[in-house]
């Protein structure tokens, strides 16, 4: 394979207040399928992760733990995080963490130069405070009073601290970024740094805090730390060897600047505005894209413990296993729109496309070569015209792949992956070979039959080795043969003729069964529930120790609301004009059941509706609702909510609708969808 040079990836590295989730823990997949897919291809590697460890939420969380110091903290949650990353088969070069020596030293010398040469001076600060983020923002950026990106409440801070001049080089990341188009990726997310942050103004960044002790010291002023967000941006350069005065190791001089920083959707003003300029200020090159990619969520939302909606990606290997657990998340995940995981949804696509598409491909072909050939695979050059076309979707595919992954466009190249294996599978239908095998005269057609259809397999698992790297060695294996190197995937006819194929080759993915699999998650469901609840109760008893009183009561509030106990709602209760009395029988005649949304889309013309496919048991309604005010098409996709179903069908906006979905209205008009409060199957009857 031709060295195409060299290739540096970095994932932002996670934040160890807790154990990460799928969602979390999708970025690290993505950035594995990414640099395995650039190693097969020809370039020279070096991917590095990691964990975030210093600020104001980790001494919080520590406390909570009843450690006896952060460190004790970030160590055991950097191990758990760490642990994920290798479950998933996470490929790292390396895995650094804030609190490594190395990192420690290089950002004390680079918060010294920025003082040193002006960057930086002593000030104070006044402003809105986001602990969970650690984030401050200005009146004008709060979403109703609260921060914009987690939802959480931020509270009015006030301290001495260093502040970082931005506007010493705000205009010239404007004019970096108008000239490179594709240093901020998706486009959308270009245009929202550019209007929301940059145009209207930068303000100068605080750089340091003296409120809380856990952060890198600022080594000529001991009162102060490293704000955490300058601590964590500067690791993708101290990472490989950076040195302020100028002794980098040869790994910083080969890999940066960075090929790609992929980074969540939530941080991308940080990546794209703070770390542009902090490079600019140490007069390094930026780095050659900042992709800020959608987010993964459950059933339509955000996944929180405390709304029990989270899924871990240690439980989801356990019933799924590595492969279909990274198939999933790399093919559900849109380019730009954030993609949906419900523990149904990855039963249907591990039944259908892994079990099904791929997993009885190979054991079909597999028992057919050991069945008809005693498991010998030989081109016999029987060829007909319906083998052309094969051969040709199977060879076009990698160039297709290499346009998609030059793209980041990984869902899109997956797609593309399997479609190579449906045409494999409708080859099986064209050609019959348990027609072929009643007829001695077509022995020969029979085996070149098979062996087109054992290479279309190999160069297909060949390719899909960066996205499901046990799946495709263990196909390799099934077949007696390696995976090829990608600059032969555009030829065909590598598999060696008359080599055997396994006798008793390994299944790849055995079908799930619905019933059981929910059974199971709602079990896990539980679990964490329970382990969430009690760790909660644990955080309020050390909070009381520690003398924060205040905030173990708040912990004790919020566990009251959860558990449903808190007593009367402070919520105002409304009346509505009764109507009139009806019998059981008018109720009775009405059917409710319980439907998953999964298209939905803007009615053209209309400011209120939205058209919505649903999917209630095996049937699919369209449903028109006036709720457009309250949700955005992307809201809807994966919610359950309520529908009555034998509504009679009418035209809204030129649209037919079938049925209605629920929702409850408050005294100023606003709509809420109803929606189960527990797990329920699409097609549930409500009663």
């Amino acid at each position: 394979m031709q060295n195409k040079g060299k290739y540096y990836l970095t994932t932002a590295i996670a934040y160890t207040s807790g154990k990460p989730h799928i969602g979390n823990t999708y970025e690290a997949i993505l950035a594995d399928a990414i640099v395995r897919y650039k190693r097969a291809d020809g370039y020279d590697v070096h991917f590095q992760t990691g964990s975030d460890e210093h600020g104001q939420k980790i001494e919080s969380r520590a406390i909570e733990a009843g450690c006896d110091s952060p460190k004790e903290f970030v160590d055991q949650v950097s191990g758990v995080i760490k642990d994920i990353w290798n479950k998933v088969g996470t490929s790292y070069d390396r895995f650094i963490r804030t609190t490594d020596d190395d990192h420690v030293k290089q950002v004390q010398k680079i918060f010294k130069k920025f003082y040193d040469q002006g960057d930086i001076y002593k000030g104070s600060y006044k402003g809105k405070y986001c602990t969970e983020c650690e984030a401050f923002y200005t009146d004008s950026q709060l979403k109703d009073g609260k921060c914009p990106v987690c939802g959480g409440d931020v509270h009015e801070s006030e301290e001495e601290a260093y502040f970082f001049k931005m506007s010493n080089y705000t205009q010239k990341l404007i004019d970096y970024i108008n000239e490179h188009p594709e240093f901020i990726q998706p486009e959308s997310r270009k245009n929202e740094m550019m209007n929301n942050f940059l145009l209207p103004g930068v303000q100068d960044l605080c750089v340091s805090r003296t409120s809380f002790k856990w952060g890198i010291p600022v080594d000529f002023d001991d009162k102060h730390v490293v704000y955490v967000w300058l601590d964590a941006l500067a690791n993708y350069i101290t990472g490989i060897g950076y040195d302020v005065d100028g002794n980098s190791s040869e790994e910083f001089k080969k890999y940066w600047p960075a090929d790609l920083h992929l980074i969540g959707k939530d941080i991308l003003r940080f990546h794209t505005i703070y770390w542009p300029i902090f490079l600019m200020a140490l007069g390094l090159p930026m780095p050659k894209q900042i992709f800020g990619h959608p987010w993964l969520l459950q059933g339509g939302e955000k996944m929180s413990k405390s709304k029990g909606n989270v899924i871990y990606a240690d439980d989801l290997v356990d019933l799924f296993g590595v492969d279909a657990v990274r198939y999933f998340v790399l093919h559900e995940m849109p380019f730009d729109n954030d993609g949906t995981i419900t523990w149904e949804l990855m039963v249907e696509r591990f039944n259908s496309d892994l079990a099904n598409t791929l997993g009885n491909l190979v054991s079909r072909t597999i028992a057919m070569s050991n069945k008809y050939f005693d498991g010998v695979v030989e081109d016999k050059g029987a060829n007909e015209p319906v083998d052309d076309d094969l051969k040709s979707v199977v060879t076009g595919t990698y160039k297709v792949v290499e346009e998609k992954m030059d793209e980041l466009r990984v869902a899109d190249s997956l797609t593309e992956i399997f479609n190579l294996f449906k045409r494999c599978n409708k080859y099986i239908d064209e050609t019959e070979p348990w027609v072929l095998a009643k007829d001695d005269s077509k022995k020969d057609r029979l085996a070149t039959v098979l062996y087109n259809l054992t290479e279309s397999i190999m160069i297909g698992v060949s390719l899909l080795a960066p996205f499901m790297p046990e799946t495709a060695t263990k196909t390799a294996e099934n077949f007696n043969t390696q995976l090829r190197s990608f600059d032969s995937l555009s030829s065909f006819g590598a598999y060696p003729n008359g080599n055997k194929v396994s006798a008793e080759p390994v299944m790849l993915f055995a079908r799930k069964d619905m019933e059981t699999v929910l059974k199971q998650t709602a079990e896990i469901t539980e679990k964490q529930k329970n382990e969430f609840f009690e760790s909660q109760e644990k955080a309020a008893v050390n909070l009381d120790k520690a003398g924060r009183t205040q905030d173990a009561d708040k912990i004790r509030d919020n566990l009251k609301k959860l558990r449903g106990d808190a007593g009367s709602s402070d919520e105002e209760a409304i009346d509505i004009e009764p109507k009139a009395e009806i019998a059981y029988d008018d109720f009775a005649a009405m059917q409710f059941q319980v439907g998953e949304v999964i298209k939905c889309e803007a009615v053209p013309k209309s400011k209120k509706l939205l058209c919505s496919q649903i999917k209630v048991g095996s049937k699919t309604l369209q449903i028109v609702s006036g709720i457009h005010k309250y949700y955005e098409p992307e809201d809807m996709v994966g919610k359950k909510v309520m529908v009555l179903v034998n509504l009679k069908p009418a035209k809204l906006a030129g649209v037919t609708s079938e049925g209605m979905i629920l929702c409850a209205e408050d005294a100023e008009g606003n709509l809420s969808l109803m929606v189960p409060e527990k797990k329920m199957p699409s097609g549930a009857e409500i009663c």
